[in-house]
């Protein structure tokens, strides 16, 4: 019960299809909003243990739209961005790769996710 009420309050959405993926970073392009995704699968334990961690980045960084893909289930949104080992986070902006981080490592995210907010507020001003 407890998981199914974070579900609701989450910021992170997820990607189930192809056509999602492409109106989701449309959108995001349009409003100038940057974008980093989690690429995932189930069946991945350190892929799994960042979820929790990548929800929490998405409620302290509100300027930024925060994308979840499971490779298992939209394998060619996957294999279309050269996906290939779990997990791998993707920076974007204007529809363009901007930074790629393979692997569970929260400290490393964090600093890479400062410096892209930071970069991304530059931009507005």
């Amino acid at each position: 019960m407890e998981g199914q009420e974070q579900l609701k309050k989450s910021r992170v959405v997820k990607v189930d299809s192809e056509e999602s993926w492409g109106f989701l970073i449309t959108q995001a392009t349009n409003q100038g909003c940057p974008v980093v995704v989690h690429f995932t699968a189930s069946w991945c334990m350190p892929s799994v243990a960042m979820n929790h961690f990548f929800e929490e980045l998405a409620l302290n960084y509100q300027d930024i739209r925060f994308l979840l893909v499971d490779v298992d289930e939209v394998k060619v949104v996957a294999s279309k961005m050269e996906i290939k080992a779990m997990p791998t986070f993707l920076w974007m902006k204007e529809g363009a790769i901007v930074d790629k981080l393979v692997g569970a490592n929260p400290e490393e995210m964090k600093k890479r996710i400062n410096d892209f907010a930071e970069t991304k507020l530059v931009k507005y001003k």
